[in-house]
């Protein structure tokens, strides 16, 4: 991975330039919010990100992922749960909105949704009982912007950039953003 370098105070801008004051993104740059990006540059690096990530999680974590089709976003997740020690493949849950990976060991599961078949808000997402897995569980939801951020004032999003079009770049930008209080003492540049 390339040297990361700092994002501290400026929200997270989506390829369409900044977040307007009114959409979800633009209390990422609230007071209680801290922002770090890192540059990726291949899918093994992406699961390295993950693990690394994992070791900063707890249970209660909610963490948001964005990014277009084919950022990495599986393959981070996958990196989670290798560092959080979970049980069965992490795999894109498109298809069955949501996976519960139990730990191995001592660890929170993992409870790993995309959410990118689900239409409005948390009410859509409410036969999921996120509400009731999230105080034992590390909670990634793909595709979450908007839908899930009810859920806790804490949160991690990590929204994933990459090149599109007809293109081979392996490279992917990653902002993290912390909000909330959990994320204030978390030092997220060591990633």
């Amino acid at each position: 991975m390339e040297a990361p370098a700092a994002a501290h105070d400026a929200p997270a801008e989506s390829p369409a330039g900044p977040a307007p004051a009114s959409s979800p993104s633009a209390s990422l740059s609230s007071p209680a919010a801290s922002s770090f990006e890192v540059t990726v540059n291949s899918p093994d690096e992406m699961r390295e990100l993950g693990r690394r990530l994992a070791e900063r999680l707890r249970a209660g974590d909610l963490v948001m992922l964005t990014g277009e089709l084919g950022a990495g976003k599986t393959t981070l997740t996958r990196g989670l749960g290798e560092g959080l020690g979970v049980r069965g493949a992490v795999t894109s849950p498109t298809f069955v909105i949501a996976r519960v990976h139990p730990s191995l060991g001592d660890g929170p599961p993992l409870v790993h949704v995309d959410a990118y078949r689900l239409g409005g808000g948390l009410d859509d997402m409410e036969d999921l009982d996120l509400d009731v897995s999230l105080p034992e569980s590390v909670v990634v939801v793909e595709w979450g912007e908007g839908k899930v951020e009810e859920l806790t004032d804490d949160r991690l999003h990590l929204l994933i950039h990459r090149a599109v079009g007809d293109t081979t770049d392996e490279v992917r930008h990653v902002t993290l953003t912390g909000v909330g209080e959990r994320w204030v003492t978390v030092d997220l540049s060591v990633l």
